[in-house]
């Protein structure tokens, strides 16, 4: 038996050419392992990606029943059309009323002011024979001085009559003076009533043209139309429904799309924005995507969340944490039907 464990042993020390065998593949194995890893080094790559954008979700902005859905379900619209139509009857009828106190308003403001216009003639005439009253009240007092200067120098020269009547006449122009001027300053004062009334007119005029304002635009709330443009989803209204301010109808997935990948923070040493990006979308096995490395979030994914974790407090292990980093599409393909959540594995050129 001994003998026959050493033949076997010797047997197996005399063949070079299966030792050869085994040294080569040794050294063929450990070459092609360095390689891959030289190649593999390049990259970095996730399974915990999707595809993201920012959907747009439409809610009304008034109250009121359905009469038209414009748009289907998974359609595409442009931004702009029209997707949903609400009753406007109602507003309607508010813009009318409010159009009408606008017009009342305006009427008031051109009525006052032709007031002004009139009071102003007025206020000028009355102006004028206070004047004319001054003048005559003037000339009674010079001629009542007159005639007593007469008299003192000669008192036959003037007749007593001449002296009463002409201090009747400086009672009677005085009073007259005082009259006119009674009459200018109620024409002012008329005047300033106008003036008083175009400025609260003016002042209804503008409270009514916001509200004719804020009615139109509500108005135009009654038609719904598409914010961006991009497909429809979720829509969840049907003609006939109420609806009220604040209630989601649906949402438009917008035609700009991106890739949020959740890569490890060991992951991110040499990941820089630019750098390219190879992309394989499960729903689309066939699409040869490519992208770039748009940004890098400052802060991994667990600091945003609705309770961040405490780690000054308890037993603390390390955990990697995952960073999300943004990737711009390059292309997208027009026959893959790419949507916000669908799952993605991009990988990174890194070196």
């Amino acid at each position: 038996m001994p003998d026959e464990g050493k033949a076997k042993k010797k047997g197996l020390l005399q063949r070079p050419v299966l030792l050869s065998v085994l040294a080569l593949g040794c050294i063929v194995g450990v070459i092609g392992g360095v390689l891959w890893w030289l190649y593999e080094r390049q990259f970095e790559s996730t399974d915990d990606a999707f595809v993201d954008t920012h959907i747009v979700r439409l809610a009304p902005q008034v109250a009121g029943r359905v009469v038209q859905v414009l748009a289907n379900d998974n359609a595409l619209v442009q931004e702009n059309a029209p997707l949903v139509s609400i009753d406007s009857a109602g507003l309607e009828s508010q813009v009318a009323q409010v159009r009408a106190q606008v017009a009342q308003a305006q009427s008031e403001i051109d009525s006052a002011r032709s007031e002004i216009l009139v009071d102003q003639r007025a206020y000028q005439q009355a102006l004028a024979e206070v004047v004319s009253a001054q003048a005559a009240a003037a000339k009674a007092s010079a001629d009542l001085m007159r005639f007593r200067s007469l008299q003192q120098l000669n008192p036959s020269a003037v007749a007593q009559q001449q002296i009463d009547d002409a201090t009747t006449a400086v009672v009677q122009t005085a009073a007259q003076v005082q009259s006119a001027q009674r009459a200018a300053q109620t024409r002012a004062a008329q005047t300033a009533m106008a003036r008083t009334q175009v400025s609260s007119s003016l002042e209804q005029l503008h409270a009514a043209q916001a509200q004719l304002q804020s009615a139109g635009i509500n108005l135009g709330y009654t038609l719904i139309v598409a914010p961006v443009s991009g497909h429809v989803a979720d829509s969840t209204v049907a003609v006939g429904d109420y609806v009220s301010p604040g209630t989601q109808m649906m949402a438009i997935i917008p035609l700009t799309l991106w890739i949020t990948a959740n890569f490890k923070e060991t992951q991110l040493p040499l990941m820089r924005p630019g750098q390219a990006v190879s992309i394989k979308v499960d729903a689309c096995p066939g699409d040869q995507m490519s992208g770039h490395v748009d940004s890098i979030q400052r802060g991994a994914g667990q600091a945003f969340a609705i309770l961040p974790p405490q780690n000054a407090t308890g037993n603390y292990v390390k955990v990697v944490q995952r960073v999300p980093v943004k990737i711009d599409f390059d292309r997208l393909p027009p026959d893959c039907p790419l949507g916000p959540g669908m799952s993605v594995e991009p990988t990174v050129r890194v070196r």
